[in-house]
């Protein structure tokens, strides 16, 4: 597979060759699927609560005395079986994230770029780079390119001009090679990659 490389006035300079062990092969659905459920659980906030009866307001004094009255007993009126009482079993604050071994989250950005690669929705630059901080150049470069819509913009190493002209642009994210995942490159209708970034994922994707 090879893959034109513009400039960004989307000129042709050249061009790359994708070997076909990486992003040659069958797109694994199900590797990308658990990818991406383990990056939504990653992010969940877990700081869901409940109190506990030990945790709710009340006395701690029996209302009745335990036989005699004709009435169930009652140890106090924070029980879970009476309203305004502690809750059994409920959630509390905690962390969603679950691991995925090296190998699956590997196959699964493979899977994801080989999808994209062929759907033709990835552009390959020899350079992302600003003169200045500001936002109209960075939508002007966008435009050269023919980018609409939501976009993901991945460099080696992100030029800090680049970064801070796109951060007011709505559904545009720039990220570094190395922080890429199946989901950031499913979730996005454009993928602009640079040339180094593309052969440094292939060679570690290989």
């Amino acid at each position: 597979m090879t893959i034109d490389v513009v400039d960004q006035q989307n000129k042709k300079i050249g061009s790359l060759d994708l070997r076909d062990e990486v992003f040659g092969g069958r797109v694994k659905v199900d590797l990308i699927h658990e990818s991406v459920v383990r990056a939504n659980a990653a992010d969940r906030r877990g700081t869901h609560a409940v109190k506990t009866r030990a945790e709710v307001q009340g006395s701690g004094k029996k209302p009745w005395r335990q036989k005699g009255t004709g009435r169930a007993r009652v140890r106090d009126v924070r029980t879970p079986l009476w309203r305004k009482g502690g809750t059994v079993f409920g959630p509390r604050p905690r962390s969603y994230d679950f691991h995925l071994s090296r190998k699956v989250e590997k196959g699964a950005l493979r899977a994801a770029l080989t999808q994209k690669l062929l759907e033709g929705t990835v552009i390959v630059v020899d350079k992302l780079s600003l003169e200045e901080i500001r936002t109209k150049a960075a939508i002007e470069m966008l435009q050269g390119l023919g980018v609409e819509g939501k976009a993901l913009l991945v460099d080696v190493h992100p030029e800090n001009k680049l970064a801070l002209s796109i951060r007011n642009i709505s559904e545009v994210s720039l990220l570094a090679s190395n922080r890429i995942n199946a989901r950031d490159v499913m979730d996005t209708r454009r993928l602009v990659m640079t040339r180094t970034a593309l052969e440094k994922l292939q060679d570690v994707l290989g």
